[in-house]
């Protein structure tokens, strides 16, 4: 029996992603859906980080361009299968993130902030001035998918690549902030003073959740990048980076539903904006603004709370 409860909020999500093709009318809707999903995984990442472990990132879409060009250009340039490429992808991302974060943790507040942000400037501007391996700012084709010799092509077949990948994460996310290691990312979040003196070693934490979220924006970006068949140096503009930050945010800061709420809620934002071109940015900015000022634990706490669940958001 507790079991059942404690797996409950995966079985609602595992429901949720098989009942949702029944309602999905053509591709187009599929097309949003894999976004949705893409998104809520690097977001539940991302979360981990600003949420849990209470460090901020606004460069996070440096680490989706590098796993993107590593899968586009690895097996493009270098003849390599696509999931090597994907993981060397992640690994070089998370390689750059173990090299800059001790230095980068050493900052506080909006230091830090300027810091990341620095670093994923450096990405982008790398990936559109190198136009001999990455196209510069025109971008590259991206080869199709395959895993032992069957080939992912199809807004359907995404779908459930992509349902499955995010079950996992989501599973894993969950099982993580009720580890060891997720409650002292909770601790430092709380107080990094109080952490040390009870013998957490917060430079070590803070490295180690920074290094997991860049594999996950990273492993994303290669899947992301497969399924459109193209990527462009777009995929790690600041912009990006900041839509990822006000998922985040509006979802609900250490909120498993949260990432995921506030990541269907943002990708689905631009299409309802479609008829207004060139207004994205002021409707992100917007949001973040008002869910800041009117709910600053983000949009899931704030309604737990309200209904008696005490804000509780792990999952």
């Amino acid at each position: 029996m507790n079991g059942l409860r404690r797996n409950k909020p995966l079985l609602i999500l595992a429901a949720v992603l098989l009942l949702l093709p029944l309602v999905l009318p053509n591709n187009f809707y599929y097309d949003i859906a894999i976004r949705m999903a893409i998104n809520a995984i690097i977001v539940l990442g991302l979360n981990l980080l600003i949420g849990f472990a209470g460090q901020i990132s606004l460069g996070h879409a440096g680490f989706i361009g590098i796993g993107a060009y590593a899968s586009a250009i690895l097996p493009t340039h270098f003849n390599w299968h696509p999931v090597p490429a994907m993981i060397a992808g992640a690994l070089a991302a998370s390689l750059i993130a173990a090299i800059v974060a001790r230095p980068i943790f050493r900052l506080q507040g909006h230091y830090l902030a300027m810091a990341t942000l620095g670093l994923g400037i450096i990405i982008a501007i790398v990936l559109k001035n190198e136009t001999a391996y990455t196209g510069g700012p025109d971008g590259m084709p991206v080869p199709d998918m395959a895993l032992l010799g069957f080939r992912i092509a199809g807004e359907k077949q995404w779908y459930w690549v992509l349902a499955g990948l995010l079950l996992f994460s989501f599973w894993a996310s969950r099982n993580l902030i009720d580890s060891p290691f997720g409650r002292a990312l909770r601790a430092l979040h709380g107080s990094e003073v109080a952490s040390q003196v009870m013998g957490v070693d917060i430079v070590r934490y803070k490295i180690a959740i920074f290094v997991l979220s860049a594999f996950f924006a990273s492993l994303m970006g290669s899947v992301l990048a497969h399924y459109v068949g193209f990527v462009t140096p777009n995929i790690a503009d600041f912009f990006h980076s900041i839509e990822l930050v006000t998922m985040v945010v509006v979802g609900g800061m250490a909120s498993i539903w949260g990432s995921l709420i506030g990541a269907v809620l943002l990708t689905a934002l631009p299409q309802a904006l479609s008829t207004f071109e060139g207004w994205e940015t002021v409707a992100f900015g917007t949001i973040l603004i008002v869910s800041m000022i009117f709910m600053p634990r983000g949009l899931v706490p704030t309604l737990a709370a309200r209904f008696g669940r005490g804000g509780r958001g792990e999952g």
